[in-house]
């Protein structure tokens, strides 16, 4: 059996039908202030299902996993002078010069440390920010972003539940940088209804992950 667990994460309720396909002693990850149902409860311990609670993304105690290909890691490292100064606790997956490498290599460690629960959020630089957002978003469970100003960072956040921030490191300044991360950082998930969304996604990506 997959030990990798059933990602509900992004509903606020959980209901009997979300956990109708998990097999007896598997697991599933729901948000930390998830509901669950009288008649959910009554199947996770009948079938002895394990619930993983995710941590709230606007806690102190939240780690982000943070990298760069050589294009960002100027902005990376400027990026942690940021989170040492918010007290955000922080993993550096590299990359660790400006040496010339492969930045889906770096995109893809950062989105599975928060794929698999080790991180919390993600935090990832190259030279446009686009490539290692295409990148992450090939990891199940991952929903990275492209921000570039603090609107999108918001809305990101608010609207569309992302877990992992991209940004262009030779298309924003250190100022805008503070700006985006700060406010990405802050903004909490959405309510109900933008939830219902997102689930929606989740649901797409797994008709093409069996």
């Amino acid at each position: 059996m997959n030990s990798d667990p059933l990602d509900e994460s992004v509903k606020h309720v959980i209901t009997e039908s979300d956990l109708r396909d998990v097999p007896a002693g598997g697991r599933v990850r729901v948000r930390e202030d998830a509901l669950i149902t009288p008649a959910a409860q009554d199947l996770i311990r009948d079938r002895r299902i394990e619930i993983v609670r995710r941590w709230n993304r606007t806690s102190n105690r939240r780690i982000v996993a943070l990298g760069a290909d050589h294009g960002g890691f100027d902005m990376k490292e400027n990026i942690k002078a940021l989170l040492d100064e918010l007290s955000v606790q922080y993993r550096d997956f590299g990359t660790f010069s400006t040496d010339a490498v492969d930045y889906p290599d770096f995109a893809h460690a950062v989105a599975r440390a928060v794929a698999d629960a080790h991180c919390d959020l993600g935090i990832i630089v190259d030279g446009a920010g686009i490539g290692s957002c295409m990148t992450a978003n090939k990891v199940p469970g991952v929903r990275a972003a492209l921000c570039y100003d603090e609107a999108t960072a918001r809305n990101s956040r608010e609207h569309n539940y992302a877990n992992v921030l991209t940004l262009g490191g030779k298309m924003i300044d250190t100022a805008q940088m503070r700006r985006i991360v700060t406010t990405w950082l802050a903004t909490p998930e959405g309510e109900a209804r933008h939830g219902k969304r997102v689930a929606k996604i989740t649901a797409i990506e797994r008709q093409y992950s069996r």
